[in-house]
């Protein structure tokens, strides 16, 4: 949702599943619930907002973005110190919000993007439906392998985004490019690959769903 480019998207399976160019059910489908939608009742709301925009009448996979919560004002809103104000309401309230979603058939499973050890601890002591899915930075700069093994050992598939590092990011704050690394770079010309393909690979051996960020 709050990439702001689920209409577009959704015209386009409007056409492809329209014209019966592919099925709906060939296609795997996952989005994220954003902060500002935590509360109880605003969680059914969001998904459906989601899935009128995509034109569907389910998701494979819903994640909630990040485990935190803030206004319901669309924007984020910051205190007179730069610092986000959060919402005082529970990663249960919110879960146990997405848990009757699978109930009710608008999503086939629940997940979270961005969860560390403790927090997915606390979320398992509570949760009926257990989250099928972590979503996480993950490349050679950011291993985050006592994470993985952790997930692995909970039956948590884990996502990596970014796994061509964070260009964009790392540029700003002077960080070196992962793309341009020489170990990877050598790797890459040994291997007769790009550094791209190096990386990809890097994360699909480690039993990774690798999903290469736009940007």
């Amino acid at each position: 949702w709050v990439y702001e480019n689920e209409k577009d998207i959704g015209a386009a399976f409007k056409d492809i599943f329209g014209s019966g160019a592919r099925k709906r059910e060939d296609v795997f489908v996952t989005s994220k619930l954003w902060n500002h939608a935590h509360k109880k009742n605003s969680v059914r709301r969001a998904c459906e907002i989601t899935l009128r925009d995509l034109h569907l009448e389910y998701l494979d996979l819903y994640l909630m973005h990040w485990g935190i919560a803030v206004s319901e004002k669309e924007s984020e809103q910051m205190d007179d110190t730069d610092t986000l104000i959060l919402e005082k309401t529970s990663v249960r309230e919110t879960w146990e919000a997405m848990e009757d979603l699978v109930r009710g058939g608008l999503v086939k499973a629940i997940g979270v993007a961005n969860f560390t050890a403790p927090m997915l601890i606390d979320l398992i002591a509570y949760a009926k439906i257990p989250p099928a899915v972590n979503q996480i930075e993950l490349h050679p700069y950011l291993g985050q392998s006592r994470l993985l093994k952790f997930c692995t050992s909970q039956n948590i598939a884990v996502t990596a985004y970014s796994p061509l590092g964070s260009p964009g990011n790392y540029t700003e704050q002077g960080m070196p490019v992962l793309l341009e690394d020489k170990t990877v770079m050598t790797i890459a010309r040994d291997k007769g690959k790009s550094p791209a393909q190096v990386l990809i690979r890097w994360g699909i051996q480690r039993n990774t769903i690798v999903i290469p960020k736009s940007v």
